[in-house]
């Protein structure tokens, strides 16, 4: 799914705002969770996952196309864990909202 088809998807189950409305709510949220990562923070969705970064140190590479050696500068990279409800629905076991997922 890309943003265009979250944003029409979510346009559509609720027909009480308009497309314009849902793409502001989406790209805000997009801007909080990147702004909050860019500072370091953790952010958590409850029932489907955390994002936080990760520190990658320097290290020395290789050119996969040449066999070339190259150094590869350290870096922050973002990280996703999947909540036990995603990974639960994503291996067949259906949870239903009521249940107690944590």
């Amino acid at each position: 799914m890309i943003r265009s088809e979250l944003i029409q998807k979510i346009a559509d189950e609720n027909p009480h705002l308009t497309q314009r409305h849902v793409e502001r709510i989406v790209n805000t949220v997009f801007e909080e969770v990147i702004a909050a990562l860019s500072r370091g923070d953790r952010v958590e969705l409850r029932g489907f996952g955390a994002f936080s970064v990760k520190e990658r140190d320097a290290r020395t590479g290789r050119n996969p196309r040449t066999g070339e050696s190259v150094e590869v500068d350290e870096k922050r990279v973002p990280f996703f864990k999947t909540g036990k409800l995603l990974r639960d629905r994503l291996n067949g076991h259906d949870t239903g909202p009521d249940e107690d997922n944590d």
